[in-house]
This record gives structure tokens, sequence and C-alpha cells, in this order.
């Protein structure tokens, strides 16, 4: 084998084409509402990690659990990085009617990207929050909200931070 790069191989670099059934995949028997994402800071150094904010209510008649999904984005890399990758997950309880305000931290090592050895690199990215892939079809409503944030400095080795 000569190829070694994961195109066309995993889900994470399919390209255009989706996967049969993504991650959280699944249908519920309620309904949930995102809103009020908050990524601070908006402008962070190379080495800084990211604070996430979301709130999730549930909207529909019955008490339910959602599997809340933060999905990162390169915007401009060096070398090719997967369309999104997953950087944090938590499964939620929510009773009908109420909400839930969650955080999630994004560390910087989770916007390395191999080029010899793990970097981080300046740039813009955008984070997903929701019930699903970005650009996932289903037959259950869920929205995915999408915020940018933007990193500056100089690229340097993850293991300079």
């Amino acid at each position: 084998m000569e190829n070694y790069t994961m195109e066309g191989r995993t889900y994470r670099y399919y390209g255009q084409e989706a996967p049969l059934y993504p991650f959280g995949y699944g249908l519920s028997y309620t309904t949930f509402c995102y809103r009020d994402l908050v990524l601070s800071p908006a402008v962070l150094p190379v080495c800084a990690n990211l604070s996430v904010s979301v709130v999730l209510e549930n909207t529909g008649p019955r008490d339910g659990e959602e599997v809340v999904q933060l999905y990162l984005r390169w915007e401009q890399s060096s070398v090719p990085v997967p369309r999104w990758q997953l950087v944090a997950f938590r499964r939620v309880a929510v009773l009908a009617g109420r909400e839930s305000k969650l955080s999630f931290q994004v560390l910087a090592e989770q916007r390395a990207v191999w080029a010899q050895d793990w970097r981080l690199e300046p740039g813009t990215f955008t984070l997903f929050a929701g019930g699903q892939q970005p650009g996932q079809k289903t037959r259950a409503p869920s929205e995915v909200l999408s915020a940018r944030f933007s990193v500056t400095g100089a690229a340097r080795p993850l293991r300079a931070c």
C-alpha cells in the first residue's frame, strides 16, 4: 500500500457524499430547539482554548434526551483536513417545555493539523452545534447552529504550546 491518505476511506473524508447512518442518527418522540450559541473569545491566540455555550429547549410534548454535538470546520488549512470534525458531544435529558444551558470547551489540540507533526495554525474556523451533523438530511427536523471564530498568531508545533 502506497497511498496512506484517508480520502474516500472514512466518513470524515468522503467529500460531498454523506454517510448512510451518520453519528447521532435516529428519531425522537419530542422536538428540540437550539439557540444562543456563544463562542468566547471570538478571537483567540493560537494556543488558547475556546469556550462554547448553547441553550437547548425541549419544545415537544414529552420529556426527552438529545445528543448535543459540536463540530469544527477549518475554513482554510495548509494540509487536507476533514469537512468537519466532531470535537464534543453530550447526551442531555430535558423535561418537556424546559431548557438547559450547556457549556463546552474546545481545546487547542482539537484544532491541530498533521503536517509532519501536529501543528496549530491561525485562521478562521466555524463551529457547529446541534443534534446532528451539519447539512445532514433527516426525516425529523433538527437544527444546527453555527458561529465563526478566528485564531491569531504564528503557526507553531502543538508541543510548543
